[in-house]
């Protein structure tokens, strides 16, 4: 909406001093110039980066445009259902995992024997929606349980993932995952980037649209930035509940966990392009999900990038500068303009708070829940 455009302007202003009116336009043009919305107009710290170097950020119709063109649709079931995920990547989970659709009562009884806690999850949904920690007791009544889980289709149960003990220190209440993202472009998996979530101290999820934060990792695994919270638009120097510095953070077993996603690449080599959510435990790196539409706007986060670039131009290195080409594409044309501010949003629909093209692909800049 203009008022929520307006609510942003006013906070860059206060941010760079920028000028209000002048602003406002610079909004309007680069969202026809470079399909960039107010809200990555923020995030991208375009208030502050002129000319050639806005081209060096990957839109979110560049997204999708990697996306459409290096994975097959037809195998995002194994993505977007998290019981086949768990069993496609099996050597790589970590974790015993019980699909309570193929299961009984006594089935979850035994799973849980000798834990203290599970977590149960909707098999698809996203942005750690519907996830709950389950506390079990020899006490439990398993019958009410597997019931309660069932009506409310959270169909996936699994081992509580320990942390370690160095990502404890980020934030204990969560997993603190970190998003990697792989590239597999003719038979050759490319590392692109990676960055850590933790939850803001509470929430035993480090989702962002659940209120935590983010930082990006260095390619030597050590954190060099401020994290920053979207839901206080804050960079943070310390993590407010553990006051943890995060400049010098050493990410333990980064190495590995590179490793380990570049060989899980290739489990599916039909989906080319891959965020995967990677926790680290005591003994090693576990993949949590992967995702088949990884964000484009977190690791180009103004204060985090260097030298006032984006990423275009590793992924323009590896796939050219033709895989960018949507000149024949009109579905993209439509999107750039139309999609770019919601007000503009005329030609695609409105399902909880995200808006999907008619053939399925995720194009709104004011949702977070992919995150």
């Amino acid at each position: 909406s203009f008022k929520r455009m307006f609510g942003y302007i006013g906070t860059i202003h206060k941010e760079t001093g920028k000028n209000r009116f002048i602003m406002f336009f610079d909004m309007i043009w680069c969202i026809f110039r470079y399909s960039v919305g107010y809200m990555d107009y923020r995030v991208f710290g375009f208030a502050n980066i002129k000319g050639k170097n806005r081209r060096t950020f990957m839109t979110m119709n560049d997204n999708i445009t990697i996306s459409k063109r290096c994975n097959d649709r037809t195998y995002f079931h194994i993505f977007d259902n998290k019981s086949e995920f768990d069993e496609a990547f099996r050597e790589y989970i970590g974790r015993d995992f019980l699909n309570l659709e193929k299961a009984t009562a006594d089935d979850l009884r035994e799973f849980c024997k000798g834990r203290e806690t599970v977590f149960a999850k909707p098999v698809n949904q996203f942005g750690g929606e519907g996830i709950t920690k389950e506390t079990v007791t020899p006490d439990t009544d398993y019958e009410a349980l597997y019931k309660r889980l069932c009506d409310n289709k959270q169909y996936l149960v699994e081992e509580t993932i320990k942390q370690n003990e160095q990502m404890d220190r980020l934030s204990p209440s969560s997993i603190n995952t970190i998003r990697m993202v792989t590239l597999l472009h003719e038979g050759k998996v490319h590392f692109m980037y990676a960055l850590v979530r933790m939850s803001n101290g509470t929430n035993c999820v480090d989702n962002i649209c659940s209120g935590g934060m983010y930082v990006s990792i260095g390619a030597d695994g050590v954190i060099h930035k401020n994290a920053y919270c979207d839901a206080t638009g804050v960079y943070y120097e310390e993590h407010p509940f553990t006051h943890t510095k995060f400049n010098g953070f050493e990410i333990p077993m980064f190495s590995e966990a590179v490793e380990m996603c570049k060989k899980a690449a290739l489990v599916v080599p039909q989906v080319g392009y891959i965020g995967w959510d990677v926790a680290i435990t005591p003994t090693r790196p576990v993949l949590v999900e992967g995702n088949t539409l990884p964000s484009y706007d977190m690791c180009q986060n103004y204060g985090h990038i260097d030298n006032k670039t984006g990423v275009k131009p590793r992924f323009i290195e590896i796939l050219g500068e033709e895989y960018f080409d949507k000149s024949n594409d009109t579905t993209f044309k439509t999107v750039s303009v139309q999609c770019a501010l919601t007000v503009f949003c005329l030609p695609v629909r409105r399902e909880n708070h995200t808006l999907t093209l008619d053939k399925g692909y995720p194009v709104c800049y004011n949702c977070l829940c992919s995150k």
